[in-house]
């Protein structure tokens, strides 16, 4: 299924973001987060790449996208459907992500808890690199629109990522692929945050840092820098061929 396969679909808040019906993301409310996570159709699904590391990192072939609720073709459409939205409608559709903040925030003060927004749960976006609209407004990117607001998300970027909003927390997410060595080393350097994910059981040490498990809840920004995230395989990811997933 391709970006030329649907029409151009128009989305309310709901479609957005999603909240309470992820498995990891929810775990999150039981230390006072609520969490508002946006899933697209990652890689090239839409016609145009949106991980732009997938190919030398080969997470492409065990995405998260093809975990849990993933694997339904009415989920992955939606996905689709999200995805092309943002791509052809940027306006529009930042408009309608505000709407979709603003109300994960509502929601988050109705029940005593923090908001916070995983833009990139499915994908690899440079979402501080994009101009934002909020309100008719223009902002330097969505984290100057949201300021009191923490957002969080895995990158396989550790070249392009230097320099964030205060708000912005990033885990560079390891692989064990032929070539992507180099750009694991780079993170290590750099003292980012990273997370790895193993096939059948979490090692106490990696790359000489101490690996916590990561499974227990998705909420990163509360975790040390010189650390690794350690989560199970799931999903595709049990069965990985490519050498992403890493064999202890």
């Amino acid at each position: 299924m391709n970006m030329n396969d649907l029409p151009l679909a128009k989305f309310t808040r709901k479609n957005l973001l999603t909240i309470g019906e992820d498995s990891k993301t929810v775990k999150g409310e039981k230390f006072g987060f609520l969490t508002g996570i946006q899933y697209f159709a990652p890689f090239n699904l839409s016609g145009i790449n949106i991980c732009p590391f997938a190919p030398i990192a080969k997470c492409h072939f065990d995405c998260l996208h093809y975990a849990g609720r993933g694997q339904m073709n009415c989920v992955q459409i939606a996905r689709l459907k999200k995805t092309l939205y943002y791509l052809e409608n940027r306006a529009h559709f930042f408009e309608n992500l505000s709407r979709d903040i603003e109300a994960v925030i509502r929601k988050a003060e109705r029940e005593n808890l923090t908001p916070v927004i995983r833009l990139n749960g499915t994908s690899d976006i440079l979402w501080e690199s994009q101009f934002f609209l909020r309100a008719g407004i223009e902002y330097k990117n969505i984290f100057e629109a949201f300021p009191e607001t923490q957002f969080y998300d895995y990158t396989k970027d550790s070249i392009n990522r230097d320099v964030l909003p205060a708000n912005y927390d990033l885990t560079f997410s390891l692989s064990g692929a032929k070539g992507f060595q180099k750009f694991n080393n780079l993170a290590i350097s750099k003292g980012m945050r990273c997370a790895a994910v193993f096939r059948d059981r979490l090692p106490a040490k990696f790359m000489g840092r101490t690996v916590f498990n990561g499974d227990e809840s998705d909420l990163r920004f509360l975790e040390d820098k010189n650390i690794i995230i350690g989560l199970k395989a799931k999903g595709r990811a049990r069965h990985d061929k490519t050498g992403f997933v890493f064999d202890i």
